[in-house]
């Protein structure tokens, strides 16, 4: 699965994402949420990311679908993830921990192992999303650049 949209496009559109929209929680609140609720959250994040970031050149809706629902699928978030954990700090992988090992139930499609990495990438996305949106657009950054350079050299 490749994530490529226009790189200068995806950057801008990280930061427009991560850093207008904030929920201001009061100390305390975001240790109350589950796992499943920042993975909830980060799904959300994550799609209207994907959803930004090709929006540029202009298409027709039905390829503007086709490619998100490419990216958004628990397959392309698990290996996004993977991409990711290099570039994790201990907390941030503690994060993907806890979301991974929240999810029990899986779609009958996927497989265990696959659908908890998925979750665990949500969890992240939607917990930076609240803790540290700046971090969020340096990891969705990330992931552009590690697309890129993995489209350059085949």
């Amino acid at each position: 699965m490749s994530f490529n949209p226009p790189l200068a496009s995806a950057q801008s559109w990280a930061g427009v994402c991560c850093e207008r929209w904030s929920v201001p929680l009061a100390k305390g609140e975001l240790e109350r949420l589950s796992p499943t609720s920042l993975a909830y959250l980060g799904d959300a994040v994550y799609e209207l990311f994907v959803r930004g970031a090709f929006l540029l050149p202009p298409k027709r809706i039905s390829d503007y679908h086709d490619l998100v629902v490419a990216c958004v699928r628990a397959e392309s978030q698990a290996l996004f993830l993977k991409r990711l954990e290099p570039h994790l700090n201990s907390s941030e992988r503690e994060i993907v921990r806890r979301g991974r090992n929240a999810a029990s139930r899986r779609p009958r499609r996927l497989s265990l192992e696959l659908y908890q990495q998925a979750t665990g990438f949500e969890t992240l996305l939607g917990y930076l999303f609240l803790q540290d949106p700046q971090r969020l657009q340096q990891l969705l950054a990330q992931l552009i650049l590690c697309e890129s350079q993995e489209d350059s050299h085949p």
